[in-house]
């Protein structure tokens, strides 16, 4: 065995070995790369046929021991010989961010491995092999990252889902998946897909966004966090609502660091991605059948699994389906303080759409029972919206106090009041209480939780 592991029945072709290859350089800029890639586009294909030449002649037993700074320092190696071989004119810089890439072609996801260490991109969304857009606070732009083909952005995928046990393919064109560090991920292939693949990535927050952060960015003011904090403390049951990418699941992360320690607290979820900071949490995470169609495992299997597990509170990522039913149930029978997320657009649509899964449940419920079962389990409607301008805010914060006849009555405690954009497309607008003073204070109030009066003057601003 030669350099790597390299197969000796091609000892021709073995690269020269140096005995001491220079030290690991540190990981490329994104934005220099593509500057790189962008003035030579040639080394796509230099990349792409260096990534076969290393996969066809090296042991990939010896590769996957190899620690990756190790695996860094050889591949340079490799990569400096093939550049004088091919009379590829690179400065040290370029050699290095271009020996990176290799590395990252190897043994992590190829052009969007950047984009994945990067800190400030929050979505990637993969259009075909041909483009690619990022999100950066809040706003979508172009990510020049390069696929040689079609096949190319394939090779990719398929190293991403294999590693949870799923495949794509034309019998299975769609796939949810989640790579290691927990970033969710939607794929979807020929022939659902009409020109090519589809990839879309959630980025997984290393750091949670707490409370402070999010009144630092303007999504909400500090009474705000107060009142929404006491009432977490309370074991005021929750419900987070809006539209995709409004912040629904940082907003559940962020109240739920307001839970004692001491609580057992139970996670369900499509995708494990909530941060809970508590000791003493269970997480549960659903399963997609197998190619056969069996071997599922719904929400409603889990939430109903929970409730034997001895949980003080249930957090569900999000409610979408028949298991609406039971997590009402469960806020109706001793779990008060749990919480979940919708998508909906206002507070009232999301009420609606807990009926519409209440329903789908099965039961033989009249509308009315459906609704006294919602308001007399949930008690907070918190809605969060992604604005024009790329912000996100609580727009309202709602609390239900009870049935008239068959309507379930809500009012609003604080909302947020749009008043000018400026010239550079930015927002602004004040959060303002309605002065409704919300039922649950007597609650908190018996619990020793006393929050100032003031805050709920009528037009209060916060």
């Amino acid at each position: 065995m030669g350099f790597l592991g390299v197969k000796a029945s091609r000892p021709s072709e073995k690269p020269e070995i140096k005995q001491e290859p220079p030290p690991a350089a540190a990981e490329p800029a994104p934005d220099f790369y593509d500057e790189l890639i962008a003035r030579r586009p040639e080394l796509i294909d230099e990349r792409l046929k260096l990534h076969e030449r290393i996969i066809e002649e090296f042991n990939l037993t010896a590769l996957e021991k190899l620690a990756p700074e190790e695996l860094s320092k050889q591949v340079r190696v490799y990569v400096g010989a093939h550049a004088r071989k091919e009379n590829l004119s690179l400065n040290q810089r370029e050699l290095d961010n271009f020996s990176n890439d290799i590395v990252a072609e190897m043994i992590g996801y190829g052009p969007i491995e950047a984009l994945l260490k990067d800190p400030t991109v929050s979505d990637i969304l993969i259009n075909t092999h041909k483009l690619c857009y990022v999100e950066r606070k809040g706003r979508l732009q172009e990510a020049k990252i390069y696929f040689k083909d079609e096949a190319h952005l394939l090779r990719i995928i398929n190293k991403i889902v294999a590693a949870v046990g799923r495949r794509v393919d034309e019998t299975s064109p769609m796939v949810d998946a989640r790579l290691p560090d927990g970033s969710r991920v939607n794929v979807a292939v020929r022939p659902v897909a009409v020109d090519g693949p589809l990839v879309s990535i959630r980025k997984f927050s290393k750091r949670p966004m707490g409370m402070d952060r999010l009144v630092e960015i303007g999504a909400l003011r500090p009474a705000m966090v107060h009142v929404l904090g006491a009432a977490v403390k309370g074991r005021i049951s929750a419900l987070i609502s809006g539209g995709t990418g409004s912040g629904k699941t940082t907003m559940l992360n962020a109240l739920s660091s307001f839970i004692p320690e001491h609580e057992r607290l139970i996670t369900i979820e499509d995708a494990a991605e909530l941060q809970l900071q508590q000791p003493h949490v269970g997480r549960l995470e659903t399963r997609p059948p197998n190619v056969e169609g069996k071997g599922e495992i719904k929400q409603r299997d889990l939430v109903k699994n929970a409730l034997r597990m001895r949980p003080d509170r249930i957090i569900i990522g999000e409610c979408r389906g028949e298991e609406a039913f039971d997590m009402l149930q469960a806020m109706n029978t001793g779990h008060e303080g749990s919480m979940t997320t919708i998508h909906a657009n206002t507070p009232r649509d999301a009420l609606k759409r807990l009926e519409m899964m209440i329903g789908m449940s099965g039961l033989s419920m009249s509308m009315s029972s459906i609704r006294g079962q919602i308001a007399s389990a949930l008690q907070l409607v918190i809605q969060v919206r992604r604005l024009p301008d790329g912000s996100r805010r609580v727009l309202s914060v709602s609390e239900i106090t009870g049935m008239e006849g068959e309507v379930i009555q809500m009012h609003e405690i604080f909302r947020f009041v749009k008043e000018h954009t400026d010239k550079d497309g930015k927002l602004h607008g004040t959060f303002r209480s309605t002065g409704i003073r919300p039922k649950f204070l007597n609650d908190l109030a018996a619990l020793g939780i006393e929050l100032p009066s003031t805050y709920f003057d009528p037009g209060y601003s916060l």
